[in-house]
């Protein structure tokens, strides 16, 4: 198969070549196609959280959640989305 990156692609591969991020643009390649697998890896989870919270409601299981309950679960997505930044930074050095 082949692929074509856009010339903006081109000179991002490139780039990453020249300062040493990746050696080839088959490197360039895996990576990107290992997060999108992953991306989607995390959508698939989370449209199976999302049907099996339906189902959870149809059978009644479901309860009230308050404005105050999505204030802290916001503030707990985004400091777990921070320390997971965070840790990849890291394994990236």
């Amino acid at each position: 198969m082949e692929i074509h990156p856009t010339p903006d692609q081109e000179a991002f591969i490139r780039l990453a070549i020249e300062t040493g991020r990746l050696r080839s643009p088959e490197d360039a390649a895996t990576e990107a196609l290992a997060l999108w697998e992953e991306r989607e890896r995390r959508r698939m989870d989370v449209l199976a959280a999302v049907d099996e919270a339906e189902a959870s409601l149809a059978r009644g299981e479901g309860r009230l959640i308050t404005p105050e309950d999505m204030r802290e679960l916001a503030s707990e997505v985004k400091r777990r989305g921070r320390d997971r930044l965070a840790a990849e930074h890291e394994a990236d050095r």
